[in-house]
């Protein structure tokens, strides 16, 4: 899995944003906003490689939560991305 290109994360007004940038995202309509840990894992897969198992590994690595849970809202996390255009296999 791989964030694609031209989508970066910005905070506006308070609220982190997945902003499309560049003309290969020109038809990109959708407004993703990402809580504090989704925007978290988004910075640190930038540019590598990732599975469900890297981000569930960064979530236990900051936040107080057990590994089965994290690797839960992981899937979750990565299945949103991807329906949303954010992400490629």
């Amino acid at each position: 899995m791989k964030a694609k290109n031209g989508f970066n994360l910005r905070t506006i007004c308070g609220e982190n944003i997945i902003v499309a940038e560049g003309k290969e995202n020109i038809d990109f309509s959708n407004i993703i906003s990402m809580n504090e840990s989704s925007a978290y894992l988004w910075k640190h897969i930038q540019q590598r490689d990732f599975t469900a198992e890297d981000l569930a590994q960064l979530l236990t690595d900051e936040y107080d939560v057990n590994p089965d849970t994290a690797l839960n809202d992981s899937h979750a996390l990565i299945k949103s991305w991807l329906e949303a255009g954010i992400v490629e296999e």
